[in-house]
């Protein structure tokens, strides 16, 4: 599929997500979605009967909000699955909470490039996952190898999905600064920069466990800070009890 087409087809989406940006009916949890769980995600794995039966009607609501659309192939329930899993998982800890900045997440076979070419002679397609500007507002493009890749057990530290709805989150007050204000209150706020710029500066310096890209600006340090606390928690706690005990207080209200 050409660039062209997919910049096309992308268009279309961004009309239909405006045409159709409503809540539809909430599904009843498929049964065979528990076991997937199980096996494939850890956060769930770790959480009690009662709360794994909030999660599930968390990943409905979500599904039920907004359109999930595949390019080159069709969704199966693994893929939903990872994908409701990513939305979920930061904000579950807060009993209300919808993506209002949200209307579609957009499904690529494979990682892409910043033409959004992701055929096999479309050169340096590195990117996972992005969130949608300009035109594309409300959308989210996943890779399908990356959002499969961020829930292995042999990805330490990284989560395609999470990290893109951490963006989506720091983005509900306006601005995508790594601050994210709808769940960090005000008094938080200086000591959280403090800590960004400290951790940066280690990542920078090639002193830190915490991924590179983390080091780029603060947006993508509050996503990579928070793919590594979901992903290892004992392990942040261990070397970053700082961090780790800030990110508590934006994802768990402690």
């Amino acid at each position: 599929m050409t660039t062209a087409l997919v910049f096309l087809l992308l268009i279309g989406f961004a009309i239909f997500a405006i045409n159709t940006n409503q809540k539809k009916k909430v599904e009843h949890f498929p049964p065979n979605w528990h076991n997937l769980l199980l096996k494939h995600v850890a956060f769930y794995d770790d959480l009690l009967p009662e709360e794994q039966k909030r999660f599930q009607n968390r990943m409905m609501i979500f599904l039920s909000e907004v359109h999930l659309e595949s390019v080159g192939f069709e969704l199966n329930d693994l893929d939903k699955v990872y994908i409701a899993s990513s939305a979920v998982i930061p904000v579950f800890n807060f009993p209300e909470w919808h993506y209002r900045n949200l209307s579609t997440v957009l499904v690529y076979p494979d990682h892409f490039n910043e033409d959004l070419g992701f055929a096999q002679n479309d050169k340096d397609r590195k990117i996972g996952g992005l969130v949608g500007t300009g035109r594309f507002e409300n959308q989210m493009i996943l890779s399908r190898k990356a959002l499969h890749e961020g829930f292995s057990p042999h990805s330490p530290k990284l989560n395609t999905g999470i990290h893109e709805f951490v963006h989506l989150i720091d983005k509900l007050d306006g601005s995508t600064d790594g601050v994210p204000e709808v769940l960090l209150q005000k008094p938080y706020v200086i000591p959280w920069l403090k800590i960004i710029h400290e951790k940066m500066e280690e990542i920078n310096n090639n002193e830190s466990d915490i991924r590179h890209y983390g080091g780029t600006n603060q947006a993508e340090f509050l996503a990579v800070a928070a793919e590594y606390f979901f992903e290892k928690p004992e392990q942040m706690k261990k070397k970053h009890p700082d961090l780790y005990q800030m990110l508590e207080v934006c994802f768990f209200g402690k």
